[in-house]
């Protein structure tokens, strides 16, 4: 890819965030389950690659970890360092991380990693920056999904401006391994099933700490978290 293809997705997202908001993510306490995900402890050090407007940020503080991030929208983290000013926010790449090697206890991304144009040198990157016995959680968007095999690509609603892509759980899988990881657990994404709940209870629900499983089994799940650690 040209950089001039990565400069066109930096502009949609930042067109985006300057037009959306917070209306582009799901709300804040979503990404606590996350952290649960992960096992975090407290007082360890976590990374957001692609943090967009600083959830993952905004809940570390919750867990009582100290965060950071970085993403290659320059109006998203304007609007996140903005609101978490005692956070180490700031804009970057994230096939070229300006961080130490093995920073971080906890790396996380979501979302993000299909739209990224080297996913392999991002996924590099993320390691590299990893302490050895550290931790790493991807959310990413799965191709056999209901939505997008009968939907998104069908009706053309893939976004090629923001770099939209998904592939199933096989191929992300073996992605990971050959990458040097090893997997630890994959979850759905508990975004849908939390919407009906909430939806469900009038909105007294609040069970975003706790990972559900659902019904829907794993392989068709709207998009996977992955739980990864480094092979040693």
């Amino acid at each position: 890819m040209t950089k001039q293809t990565q400069l066109e997705i930096k502009e949609w997202f930042d067109k985006t965030y300057e037009s959306h908001g917070e209306l582009y993510l799901r709300p804040i306490a979503a990404y606590r389950v996350f952290l649960t995900m992960l096992q975090v402890e407290k007082n360890r050090s976590i990374l957001d690659v692609a943090c967009g407007l600083g959830r993952i940020i905004a809940v570390s503080n919750e867990f009582g970890l100290k965060p950071t991030g970085i993403d290659i929208s320059d109006i998203a983290v304007q609007k996140a360092k903005a609101k978490y000013q005692k956070a180490d926010i700031r804009v970057g790449n994230a096939e070229d991380l300006p961080y130490v090697d093995g920073t971080f206890d906890y790396v996380t991304c979501l979302g993000s990693l299909e739209r990224m144009l080297d996913r392999n040198k991002a996924l590099q990157e993320m390691k590299r920056v990893l302490t050895d016995t550290g931790k790493i959680c991807l959310m990413v968007r799965n191709s056999e999904s209901w939505f997008w095999k009968f939907i998104q690509r069908p009706f053309g609603f893939v976004n090629k401006r923001g770099h939209q892509d998904a592939m199933n759980l096989d191929e992300w899988s073996s992605l990971f391994r050959e990458s040097g990881f090893n997997i630890i657990k994959i979850y759905k994404d508990q975004w849908p099933l939390m919407k009906w709940k909430r939806y469900l209870s009038l909105g007294t629900w609040n069970g975003y700490f706790r990972i559900h499983k659902g019904w829907i089994p794993l392989r068709y799940a709207y998009e996977f978290v992955f739980i990864l650690e480094k092979k040693q």
